[in-house]
C-alpha cells in the first residue's frame, strides 16, 4: 500500500519524501502482530473515526475494560460495546472504511489501525483490518486513567448538540494538552490520529480553531487526506471531568509561506471550521497525571 496522491503532495512541499519512503514499510503492515494484539487487549481506550447514517464524518471514543477490544484474527479486530445513543456514530453503518488509534496514555504508546467495517450491531463492532503500525510516543502526555472496575461501555449523559461552540467549549479547547483527530480520503478510507502539545496548542479565533502541525514521523497521513478531502473531525475529552467534545467540520493545511509572521513557528498550521458540536458526559472516566 502506497502513498496515495495528497500525501504524496505535502512530502514533497516538506522535503521529507526520502524518509517517508524509510518508514514506508511500516505503514504497509496488514496483520495484527502479537505484540501489537496483546497491546489493544489491555487497553481501555480506542478511539473511531468512521461516518455516522447521514454521511457526516465523526472521531468517536470507545472505553470499556481490558479485554473489550480483541483481535479475533490476525486480521479482524472485535469491540465489544456498541456506540451509545449519545455518541453521534451510535447507528453508523457497516461495510464503511474505518479509522481507529488505541493509546495508552501512561505507557505512552499508540497503535493505528485502519481496515473496513465488516459488522455494526448490537454485539458490537468488527474491523477487517488492512493497516496496523504504531506510531511515536511524541506529544503524548502521560496520564493515568481511571475506569470503575464495575464500568464496561461507560454510560454517556448528551449535555448539548448544535452547530456553533459556547464558551465553554471554547475553554475547554482552550485548556486542551491533546485532541484527536479523524481525516477522510476517497480510496485509502478514514483514519484516526492524536494530536498533543502544550496546555492550550489549539487556538480560536472567529468562531474557527487552528493548531501549529508539529514535526512528527514525516508519513503525512492526516494532512495528506486533508489537502485531498477536507472534511474533517475532531475529539476533545477534558480528562478531569469526563467531558467529550465532538466536532466534525472541514479543515485546511496552510503553510508558513501562505501566512507570513505565523506564529505556530513550525511552517505548518491546521485551520478547521466547525459545522457540527456534539458535547457528552461521561461520568466514569477520569484520568490523571
Amino acid at each position: 500500500m502506497g502513498f496515495h496522491s495528497g500525501e504524496l503532495a505535502v512530502q514533497t512541499r516538506a522535503g521529507v519524501r526520502t524518509r517517508a519512503e524509510r518508514l514506508a514499510p511500516m505503514a504497509a503492515r496488514g496483520q495484527l502482530r502479537t505484540a501489537t494484539a496483546d497491546f489493544v487487549a489491555a487497553a481501555q481506550l480506542a478511539v473511531l473515526t468512521a461516518r455516522d447514517a447521514a454521511g457526516r464524518l465523526w472521531t468517536s471514543p470507545l472505553l470499556g475494560q481490558p479485554g473489550f477490544l480483541r483481535a479475533a484474527t490476525p486480521t479482524t479486530l472485535h469491540i465489544e460495546d456498541p456506540f451509545l445513543d449519545a455518541d453521534p456514530l451510535h447507528d453508523l453503518p457497516a461495510r464503511q472504511p474505518a479509522g481507529l488509534i488505541v493509546i495508552d496514555f501512561a505507557t505512552r504508546r499508540r497503535v493505528r489501525i485502519n481496515g473496513v467495517l465488516a459488522q455494526a450491531d448490537s454485539g458490537g463492532l468488527t474491523i477487517d483490518v488492512d493497516q496496523a503500525y504504531g506510531n511515536c510516543p511524541k506529544f503524548i502526555r502521560n496520564r493515568h486513567l481511571r475506569l470503575p472496575a464495575n464500568a464496561s461501555g461507560p454510560d454517556r449523559t448528551p449535555v448539548f448538540t448544535g452547530e456553533l461552540l459556547r464558551p465553554e467549549d471554547g475553554r475547554l479547547i482552550e485548556h486542551a494538552d491533546t485532541f484527536f483527530l479523524g481525516t477522510s480520503h476517497p480510496t485509502s478510507g478514514n483514519d484516526a490520529s492524536h494530536r498533543g502539545g502544550p496546555t492550550g496548542f489549539v487556538h480560536i479565533e472567529h468562531d474557527r480553531l487552528w493548531w501549529p502541525d508539529y514535526p512528527g514521523n514525516n508519513l503525512f497521513n492526516s494532512l495528506g487526506n486533508v489537502t485531498v478531502d477536507p472534511t474533517t473531525a475532531l475529539l476533545f475529552i477534558d480528562f478531569p471531568t469526563g467531558t467529550t467534545l465532538q466536532l466534525t467540520g472541514t479543515a485546511t493545511l496552510v503553510w508558513e509561506d501562505e501566512r507570513p509572521r505565523d506564529e505556530s513557528q513550525t511552517g505548518r498550521r491546521v485551520t478547521f471550521t466547525p459545522q457540527r458540536v456534539v458535547v457528552t458526559g461521561i461520568a466514569a472516566l477520569r484520568a490523571e497525571h
